[in-house]
């Protein structure tokens, strides 16, 4: 049996949480032939999180981890740093899951994931920007947005979970512009500087752990034979006994999954550092987080420390089977968030966006994972339905456990799920999913 494997689909603008770190020497490129007990193809959340729960589990064992672009230049390194441990269904309303079962244990398998990545950040003495446990804001800025805030937390008082709400007031004071009416602030969110975390995560492991990483290694190919699985390379191969596939949306260009997975392409953008007269002019806290209070408006960070005081903003979102963004498409967006940015922060009307990305994000129509046993001694570690921090550790540590054929587990709560359903039929869902996206962006009003 052979898997020939469909070439990554393109990055669009720079990993910006990457590119304003301090240059970073990639590893070299596979050019021999290895063998291996564990190979793990993706060095992203999922990826990573599966090596160091190998090296947990079976810590004499020979671990590979094989990265088709550089260390937090792909997904780990494009998405906004929320590690959320409370349910957030992108596709609700208010964020709220369809069960307070099911959003308890969701809660449960986010904080299992959590834990794990604190415990990595401390094994490894990571800086405390790669990891703050500072928790996040639901920010309303419109009467709608403050019902939404209201129905959350409601839905957190049956679920007993602590929370805080907001005035204007206090949201002024925290972010130094009067533009929300209300938040609501839950404790156990982490605040990662993803690209810090991934880097330090990656060096840790191959330090302290023995796991052996290349980097710009896109696999070409898988072949099933006696021993395993011999994988391809440009320009080596591993022949490993276990394989764990943790490439989130690209499991479909392994031959997995095919017209079960839901592609969509977020976008963000991170401002030039802002300079000492700005900051006095912005005013309030130096570090926070908001997720809007309607899932479909604006995504709002301010950072402060490695690369300086900025402000990230994330929003608009396109359904792509192709993941792929046109030039002409990332710069509309990049003007959509100057636009956002600026309502927002008026008194930084000089101040221009640096960095400009996209960044893909897979979902599945029965919001479950594509985890488990695909083949003999192949494994997925994919499909994290918008939660790539939380639950891409969440599903390598699981899948982990699943290739060391382990009764222990560091995820009780996890439980196997079925399969992705099928989705309807190419152009309906390209019509019909972006169709209701734009529809719930223009509802979201000043939310966007």
């Amino acid at each position: 049996m052979i898997i020939n494997v469909k070439k990554m689909p393109p990055d669009t603008g720079p990993a910006a949480w990457n590119a304003i770190l301090s240059h970073r020497e990639p590893n070299a490129p596979l050019q021999e032939a290895l063998e291996a007990d564990y190979l793990v193809i993706g060095a992203g959340f999922a990826g990573l999180s599966a090596a160091r729960r190998l090296t947990q589990l079976k810590p004499d064992a020979r671990i590979v981890v094989l990265e088709g672009r550089g260390i937090a230049t792909g997904p780990a390194g494009r998405n906004s740093g929320f590690m959320i441990d409370l349910p957030h269904d992108l596709t609700s309303d208010d964020y709220a899951g369809s069960s307070a079962d099911n959003d308890r244990r969701q809660t449960a398998m986010n904080r299992a994931a959590i834990d794990f990545a604190k415990q990595a950040a401390t094994d490894f003495s990571m800086p405390p920007e790669a990891l703050e446990a500072s928790g996040k804001t639901n920010a309303a800025a419109t009467s709608k947005g403050l019902k939404h805030n209201l129905d959350y937390a409601e839905h957190l008082t049956r679920l007993g979970e602590d929370f805080k709400l907001l005035d204007a007031a206090a949201m002024q004071s925290l972010t130094g512009t009067d533009y929300y009416q209300g938040g609501l602030w839950t404790p156990g969110t982490v605040m990662l500087q993803p690209a810090l975390y991934i880097r330090e995560l990656a060096d840790g492991l191959q330090q302290s752990s023995g796991v052996t990483l290349f980097e710009n290694s896109p696999v070409k190919s898988l072949t099933k034979n006696k021993n395993g699985w011999m994988v391809a390379t440009p320009q080596g191969s591993v022949q490993s006994a276990k394989v764990i596939i943790a490439v989130n949306g690209l499991i479909e260009h392994f031959g997995f999954y095919t017209g079960c997975l839901m592609h969509l392409m977020l976008y963000g953008s991170m401002t030039q550092a802002l300079k000492p007269a700005e900051l006095e002019l912005l005013g309030g806290e130096p570090r926070w987080g908001f997720t809007p209070a309607d899932p479909l408006g604006t995504t709002v960070r301010r950072i402060s420390g490695t690369g300086g005081d900025r402000i990230i903003i994330r929003n608009c979102a396109t359904y792509d089977p192709k993941m792929k963004t046109s030039t002409a498409k990332m710069s509309s967006v990049a003007k959509t968030h100057q636009n956002s940015f600026k309502a927002r922060f008026p008194m930084l009307d000089d101040v221009e966006m640096e960095h400009s990305w996209d960044g893909r994000l897979c979902l599945s129509l029965n919001s479950v994972f594509a985890l488990g046993k695909v083949d003999d001694g192949l494994y997925s570690a994919c499909c994290q339905n918008g939660l790539g921090t939380a639950k891409g550790a969440v599903a390598g540590i699981v899948a982990a456990e699943q290739a060391a054929e382990s009764a222990e587990t560091l995820v009780p709560d996890y439980q196997v799920e079925a399969a992705p359903k099928k989705l309807p039929p190419e152009p309906l869902m390209w019509l019909g999913a972006n169709s209701v996206m734009k529809w719930k962006e223009f509802r979201a009003g000043k939310e966007f």
